[in-house]
């Protein structure tokens, strides 16, 4: 609403008056002119000439050029009425009038004054730029109520997009010389307003706390004034029905809704309470699952053999898309570019079973024409471009691009990611549109531990997942633990050549005083090169080469011989590959699947070292009580084994403890000469460690994101190339190692936070314990 009432901001009189008529000129139901009601009843005159009156700033010949009407048309009421209809539209004008005076036209017009300045008081939360990008109105541009009350209520809706409900905008206009004006929006922002409850009506299956944990939105907390998810903002609670959608698809149920998701805002407007009311339905299992093809030239045989979902298996939406997406991908490579994969699905209610039909037909011939990208403002075109396989001139695949909407969400450069399809120029054409909104990639991680041994172990981590909006990830990481100290940089280029193949280097310096272990002091230096490409839907091969230069000195007079044997300098030249395959569900927080991981190292081009390191690593995940427990069980093995002669050095064995054997200290277990005055830890060739853990909710409130855990290691390290040197024996047995401990889960705003406690049950003389472990993070 306009205050034209407060002092010293009065419009004149006269012009008041005018505002008057201009105001109801604008918003009545058809326009008002003044003109011979007979001598427009009917075909009048033909016009001779045009004639404006009242104009200052704009010339007569545009104000005619706005006109239905010109020299040597005929006069009509419709036209008059068009005319004056046009003038209204353009927003230069306050009032105007058409009047016929014999074959003239007379056409009186009162300029809509000028915005000289725009400026906004009372705002502290939201700066200038932000609400001027907002807003129509702009310097130099003619004034209009009905815009500045439009860009009024615009403003609000900014707010409350950033939570702010109660907040008002106030559109004050103050007369300037010469027709001018300075338009001045009064803003009260108001305070933020939260959500108080987030309920669930319907779920019989998930408990609300288990569906709160699906969805982005959150209840407020203590940590509000840092996040932003327990701001109620429309577009998140759309986004949450999806993703309730797509958490109960995947899952079973194949018939499931969001009935509504309301949200009321509390009597003192102090905070919202949202409801989603769902229909569970009831849960399936796969059936029969079978390909029809009608497409001339394919046969069902191929695409019936990438099938997933057995018969039995529960239901999963995802499942049938990734079965999808694999046909699609093998028609393409057989050459049927516009094969279209229709699922069809048969719900047996008897059995509460679905049997899936896929037919491929053959689909239109529709080619992508161009595709548009707009709100990166920092990442550039090409990182998101590449997230699709198509191009320009290929053929549309609606799924090919739901596919490349997901891998541009998977990057975590963006808050949000819409991809809209557009007409192209002509039928056969579509445009894409990518629409994207930029989010913080870099982080800062600290790390603090204590143990027995080292006491206050800490760490810095900085990193940047979009390097210069290239998409390229960067860390500097250093590491300090009494007289341990590491410094790293890695860098990697996940897109080398524009080519799914990724190319990165990682350069270490590191100095290790481990005189209170082994009674030795380590400095290492290195170069490690590595490209990594896939080799399956869901298998990464990476290939790696090493050259480092690894130095023992300050060796204590009183240290194991076996130490003193390995003083000095040994360069280690080497290539590698490591092979991973992942099936988890999530990779930040899974529930199901499986993580496989094997690698190889072969020293020995050039350099003093010889040698063949393999290791290999699984993981499982399942879940109970409606996915809030989590089950994982892991094992890990190892080797190293020298040849031409060499042995291991103790700078390459095998070392256990600390987070890779909870409940030991980070030299704490294995082969240890109980001999040296400093009782040495000396390593081992081979390890083998199985850790099973298990992850719930303590009962706080799920907003806190606070879980609870147990856990139990068991493992042991073994294995020198010989138990005695210079008199000294080693007991070099297999023997098993055990601990079980703690562990509180904090899915902090700065971060996730760990703490583990836990003690061994199993050891042996000479095994360092490491009690309590702690590790944090934050993000920028």
């Amino acid at each position: 609403m306009f205050n034209p009432s407060a002092k010293g901001r009065e419009r004149r009189p006269r012009r008041a008056a005018a505002g008057l008529l201009a105001c109801a000129a604008a918003f009545a139901p058809a326009p008002v002119w003044l003109a011979p009601t007979a001598a427009l009843a009917q075909a009048g005159p033909v016009v001779s000439d045009v004639v404006v009156i009242g104009n200052r700033r704009i010339d007569a010949s545009t104000v005619a050029s706005y006109l239905a009407l010109g020299p040597g048309d005929v006069i009509t009421a419709e036209a008059v009425n068009e005319s004056v209809r046009r003038l209204f539209d353009t927003g230069l004008f306050e009032d105007a009038r058409i009047t016929v005076d014999g074959a003239n036209l007379v056409v009186q017009v009162a300029e809509a004054p000028t915005i000289n300045r725009i400026a906004f008081e009372g705002n502290r939360v939201v700066n200038d730029d932000t609400l001027r990008a907002a807003i129509a109105s702009a310097p130099r541009r003619a004034f209009t109520r009905a815009r500045a009350e439009s860009d009024a209520q615009a403003l609000v809706e900014l707010y409350r997009r950033t939570g702010r409900f109660a907040a008002s905008v106030n559109p004050v206009v103050i007369e300037q010389p010469d027709n001018r004006v300075d338009l001045v929006f009064e803003i009260e922002e108001g305070r933020v307003t939260r959500i108080n409850a987030i309920t669930f009506v319907g779920n019989e299956t998930f408990s609300d706390r288990r569906l709160r944990g699906a969805i982005d939105t959150t209840v407020s907390n203590i940590f509000s004034p840092i996040i932003s998810t327990d701001i109620y903002d429309p577009d998140r609670l759309e986004f949450d029905r999806e993703l309730l959608r797509r958490f109960y698809l995947a899952r079973g149920f194949a018939d499931f809704s969001v009935l509504s998701a309301t949200a009321e805002l509390a009597p003192d407007r102090e905070g919202f309470f949202i409801t989603f009311t769902v229909s569970e339905g009831p849960r399936y299992a796969f059936g029969e699952q079978s390909v029809v093809v009608t497409a001339p030239g394919l046969s069902p045989e191929p695409f019936e053999a990438v099938l997933d979902g057995r018969p039995g298996d529960v239901y999963n939406a995802d499942v049938v898309e990734r079965n999808i997406d694999r046909m699609t991908f093998i028609a393409g490579q057989e050459g049927f570019a516009f094969i279209e994969v229709r699922p069809r699905a048969i719900r047996n209610e008897a059995d509460l079973t679905i049997d899936i039909v896929y037919e491929l037909v053959e689909g239109p011939r529709v080619f992508v024409e161009r595709i548009e990208i707009e709100g990166n403002q920092r990442t550039l075109d090409r990182v998101i471009r590449r997230q699709f396989d198509i191009v320009e001139g290929d053929a549309f695949d609606s799924r090919r691009i739901d596919r490349a909407r997901g891998r541009i969400r998977g990057l975590g450069f963006f808050r949000t990611v819409d991809v809209a399809t557009e007409p192209g120029s002509t039928p056969d054409r579509a445009n894409v549109r990518v629409t994207v909104e930029e989010q913080p990639t870099g982080s800062l991680t600290f790390g603090v531990g204590f143990s027995t041994q080292d006491g206050v172990v800490g760490e810095v981590s900085l990193s940047e997942r979009n390097f210069l909006g290239r998409g390229q990830f960067v860390r500097a990481r250093v590491v300090a633990a009494g007289d341990r100290q590491n410094y790293s940089f890695d860098f990697r280029e996940p897109a080398f050549l524009d080519r799914d193949l990724g190319a990165g280097f990682r350069v270490y310096y590191s100095r290790d005083d481990r005189r209170d272990e082994s009674s030795f002091r380590e400095n290492n230096i290195g170069f490690v090169p590595e490209v990594d490409f896939p080799v399956s839907e869901f298998g990464r091969l990476f290939v790696n080469y090493r050259i480092s230069d690894d130095e023992i000195t300050n060796v204590r007079d009183d240290a194991s011989p076996f130490i003193a044997a390995d003083e000095g300098s040994a360069i280690t030249s080497s290539v590698g590959y490591r092979y991973v395959y992942d099936r988890r569900n999530d990779p930040l927080e899974p529930s199901q699947g499986y993580f496989l991981e094997f690698s190889q190292d072969f020293a020995g081009l050039g350099g003093d070292t010889q040698y063949v390191r393999t290791r290999g690593r699984a993981r499982a995940f399942t879940s109970f009580f409606d996915e809030e427990v989590v089950l994982s069980f892991e094992v890990e093995g190892g080797n190293i084994t020298g040849f031409g002669g060499d042995d291991i050095r103790i700078t390459d064995r095998y070392f256990l403890g600390g987070d890779r054997f909870r409940g030991f200290s980070r030299f704490g277990l294995g082969p240890r000469d109980l001999d040296s005055a400093n009782r040495d830890a000396l390593g081992g060739k081979n390890f083998v460690v199985a850790r099973t853990e298990v992850s719930f909710p303590l009962g706080l409130p799920d907003a806190f994101g606070v879980y609870g855990g147990l856990f139990t290691d068991v493992g042991t390290l073994w294995s020198l190339d010989t138990t005695r040197i210079g008199g000294a024996t080693v007991d070099d047995s297999a023997k098993l190692r055990a601990s079980v401990g703690a562990s509180l889960f904090w899915s902090s705003p700065f971060g996730p936070i760990r703490i583990n406690v836990a003690t061994p049950i199993i050891d042996e003389d000479g095994d360092e314990d490491e009690i309590f472990r702690l590790t944090a993070g934050t993000r920028f």
